[in-house]
């Protein structure tokens, strides 16, 4: 990040990333935000206080902010970058519903459909297909949130939305639906009528989709985004 017409020193700059992190702020991404920020506002504080040191000006700039300091500009980066994240994810998930990707979507949703359809213990198939599902997407994440604590370690630098498309995202809180469905069956030996099979047929397919898209299509692309939401990315990461 270049800072334009600025007369603080290296030092200085680097005291400001300091001084996030011991705020709390752990992303350079956000570092780099509130560093231009804080940068440019001591700048134009000294020529109205210039009997105050780098320091004392920072703290007045701080204060600024408020009781809760810097937390209120993480979270409201969080949301932003959260919201782009779900749409990335709504965007690949469109595409399985346009053709030609539509014919392999409705293919799948057609044959679980009948499956439950026909099958007496419709209740334990579906149960089974949640628990692998479940149990496939848990261990992506796990795996994906190794490979970026690796890459943190290696780098010395988080960035907010490579975290987020990581797997850290809220997204991931729909993998607990399925488990409250599970609850609501007592007899395992129920027969799905057609109108419940194709939901639960659309709702499996719609899961697999999703958990394809977040641990394997997104991450793939990740460098493209990561570039658009910052770019300074490529020269820093």
């Amino acid at each position: 990040m270049k800072f334009n017409n600025m007369k603080l020193t290296p030092e200085q700059i680097e005291r400001l990333y300091q001084f996030t992190r011991q705020h709390y702020v752990e992303w350079y991404d956000l570092q780099t935000e509130l560093v231009d920020h804080l940068a440019n506002a001591i700048e134009q504080q000294w020529p109205d206080n210039p009997n105050l040191d780098f320091e004392e000006v920072l703290q007045l700039e701080f204060k600024k902010f408020g009781v809760f300091g810097f937390m209120d500009v993480v979270e409201k980066r969080q949301s932003a970058l959260n919201k782009r994240y779900n749409k990335i994810v709504w965007k690949h998930f469109k595409n399985f519903f346009s053709i030609p990707k539509v014919v392999i979507t409705i293919s799948l949703i057609g044959s679980l459909s009948f499956l439950f359809f026909y099958f007496q213990y419709s209740s334990i198939l579906l149960s089974i297909l949640f628990f692998a599902t479940l149990v496939l997407f848990w261990i992506g994440l796990v795996k994906r949130t190794k490979a970026y604590k690796k890459e943190v370690k290696e780098t010395g630098k988080k960035w907010l939305f490579k975290e987020i498309i990581s797997g850290y995202s809220a997204m991931t809180g729909l993998s607990y639906l399925p488990v409250q469905i599970m609850l609501q069956f007592d007899d395992v030996t129920v027969r799905f009528s057609i109108v419940k099979s194709v939901f639960f047929a659309s709702l499996i397919v719609t899961m697999c989709l999703l958990e394809y898209i977040i641990l394997f299509e997104i991450p793939s692309k990740a460098q493209k985004y990561l570039e658009e939401t910052y770019p300074e990315y490529k020269f820093v990461a």
